[in-house]
């Protein structure tokens, strides 16, 4: 269901560029006018949308919501017939939602975006946009974006005068502040989430680190208490498919995103190819637990600004095309998840859900492609570039560490009871700003309640995006009890029950607990303030 708030929150962008969408040169991006010297600003993109949709009747631009620094966010919807709210698509089309730039110094998917909607309304792609609805945040950390400096991002290859920061006004990388929705920003884009529902999100970055002899990695939820359903159709299906067209189309090399590490040479082991994490704080895993597909782009870094831009639209070009190719079966895909769901969270088996996980690798080793590289000096700062050597590659085998397994698990509830006083409203909070459906019981239920009686607390000792992280220690104590009508319960049968336990798991290593959020009722000898229902009713 499509909560009221979450489109109300949607506006109408209004965009004071009074000549812009009458000059020639008015969809030309900033990088194309600086022969990639630059990179966009908000008022490039804004005047940018203000023209594309005065030229093209298939484009609807609107804000989903405001920064730390209060300023509006755009996002753009596609679709021919055009559309400004979820209730106006058109049945059975797939949704994909582009993110770009939820690290403000990571500027190629917003260019990239750009050069992909001229061609969507206008160019050899218009033909997508009769049979699915692209809906675009194309910069979304415009605090982190504005914030250029020669300074930011020293090592990459350009563009010469510099980026934002990786970080938004306050501080927080918005790329894991997915469950904790602290930033503005997050908020309206879970928001935004729940409102559209996207069968497919794709959120575009360019990494640090490896110097891989790819000119793109990607990623796909990681964590393997996904349902397996959702981690075999990434791997095993999609993800091969786009691979083998951008090589074909466009000479891409891709791979899965990682950065190399060492194996153990007294036994022999292979040089190690990492992933990175597992948990839903990062957007790849977080999309991963709302039951919906999702890829992570990485552009290499080494490679020159302008082709980053190319490499990441030919990357999303093929997304949309597989995406156009396989509608019917993305649509029925998604619903199965729901559906898959559903019946486990009504039946009587348990569910168990990780709390820790370990890195662990694919069967068989992989060539991965080792990549060359040589030093340029940046112009404009002085200060040393690292360039790739483009077609100087080798493989070398690899063990490929690519998903994390839970090493233990707990059983989740399939009601989760909460406090009933009103200073735990903003733990409520904080699960509808997720889409997560509370309920009020209507009447009083006598039930079997388990309640984690805590015997010990650790806080990380140093701070992790302003907070001490928080890991528990204790036993479940079972009762009957009788809770009174009024209290106010998560059922795990619902669209987003998985991420709901998640967030609500007292030994969660990422939920609301490890966040902070329940400090005030956790003590040592005393129950967690959230009980767990373990039957359905």
């Amino acid at each position: 269901m499509i909560r009221a708030a979450a489109l109300l929150a949607m506006t109408t962008l209004a965009v004071s560029v009074p000549t812009a969408q009458n000059k020639p040169d008015a969809l030309v991006t900033r990088p194309e006018r600086t022969n990639f010297e630059e990179t966009s600003r908000l008022e490039d993109v804004t005047a940018f949308l203000t023209a594309l949709s005065a030229r093209s009747p298939l484009v609807r631009v609107q804000t989903f919501g405001t920064t730390q620094e209060g300023r509006p966010m755009p996002l753009v919807t596609l679709s021919n017939p055009a559309v400004s709210r979820p209730a106006e698509r058109p049945a059975g089309r797939p949704v994909v939602f582009l993110l770009a730039n939820i690290h403000g110094g990571e500027v190629e998917g917003k260019e990239s975006v750009q050069l992909l909607m001229r061609r969507l309304t206008s160019g050899d792609l218009r033909p997508l946009l009769d049979r699915m609805v692209i809906v675009i945040a194309p910069i979304y950390n415009i605090d982190g974006n504005e914030a250029v400096d020669v300074m930011n991002r020293t090592a990459q290859y350009g563009p010469v005068a510099g980026v934002g920061r990786r970080e938004n006004a306050k501080g927080l990388d918005l790329n894991r502040d997915y469950m904790k929705l602290e930033s503005p920003e997050a908020q309206a884009l879970a928001a935004a989430f729940t409102a559209w529902d996207p069968h497919l999100m794709v959120d575009l970055h360019t990494t640090n680190g490896s110097y891989h002899g790819y000119h793109l990695t990607h990623s796909i939820p990681l964590n393997l208490s996904l349902s397996p359903t959702t981690l075999d159709y990434h791997r095993e299906t999609m993800m091969p498919a786009i691979m083998k067209s951008l090589e074909a189309h466009h000479k891409v090399r891709a791979y899965y995103y990682g950065n190399f590490g060492r194996g153990n040479a007294a036994d022999g082991e292979l040089r190690r190819w990492n992933t990175f994490d597992w948990r839903p704080r990062a957007g790849q895993n977080y999309v991963g637990f709302r039951n919906r597909l999702t890829i992570l782009s990485e552009a290499y870094s080494y490679l020159s600004f302008k082709r980053r831009i190319e490499v990441t639209e030919q990357f999303v070009e093929e997304i949309l095309k597989y995406v156009d190719g396989h509608r019917a079966e993305i649509v029925a895909l998604t619903k199965a998840l729901d559906d898959e769901w559903m019946k486990r969270a009504q039946g009587s088996t348990d569910m168990p859900l990780g709390v820790e996980y370990e890195l662990r690798p694919l069967p068989k080793p992989v060539p991965i492609l080792v990549g060359e590289v040589k030093q340029e000096v940046n112009p404009r700062n002085q200060r040393p570039m690292t360039v790739a050597i483009e077609d100087s590659y080798k493989p070398e085998l690899m063990q490929d560490y690519a998903y994390f397994a839970p090493t233990r698990t707990v059983p989740m509830a399939r009601v989760y009871v909460l406090p009933t006083d009103a200073s735990f409203q903003p733990v409520v909070d904080k699960l509808r700003q997720h889409g997560i459906t509370v309920e009020a019981l209507t009447a009083s239920l006598t039930a079997e309640v388990s309640s984690f009686v805590v015997e010990g607390i650790t806080r990380s000792p140093k701070p992790f995006q302003g907070h001490n992280e928080v890991k528990l220690k204790g036993q479940y104590v079972t009762e009957k009890t009788t809770i009174p009508g009024g209290t106010r319960i998560v059922r795990l049968a619902q669209p987003l029950g998985l991420l709901g336990a998640y967030l609500l798991e007292p030994e969660s290593d990422d939920g609301l607990t490890n966040w902070n959020f329940m400090d005030p009722w956790l003590e040592v000898g005393k129950p967690a303030p959230v009980r767990k229902i373990m039957k359905p009713f």
